[in-house]
């Protein structure tokens, strides 16, 4: 996983958090996996370098794009309470 880093310090683990909730996965360290089940890209524990950059591109995306909408559901929740 990549340490970028943070806007908010201290948020990597919320983030990584919200990664399993949304992804259904049991632990963070398992989003990705399941992700890739979910859009059929046979990503495997250890080196993938079979898989193209596309299939790649396909995990990462179902991760980020939902991970994002979770955080702009999130923020007009709270726009909403205000």
């Amino acid at each position: 996983m990549s340490k970028r880093k943070l806007l908010v310090p201290g948020s990597r683990d919320a983030l990584n958090e919200m990664k399993a909730r949304i992804s259904g996965a049991g632990h963070p360290s398992e989003a990705k996996f399941e992700a890739a089940r979910e859009v059929g890209v046979p990503l495997q524990k250890g080196y993938n370098g079979h898989l193209s950059s596309a299939d790649n591109g396909k995990v990462g995306g179902q991760l980020g794009g939902r991970m994002v909408q979770e955080l702009i559901k999130m923020a007009k929740e709270k726009m909403d309470r205000s």
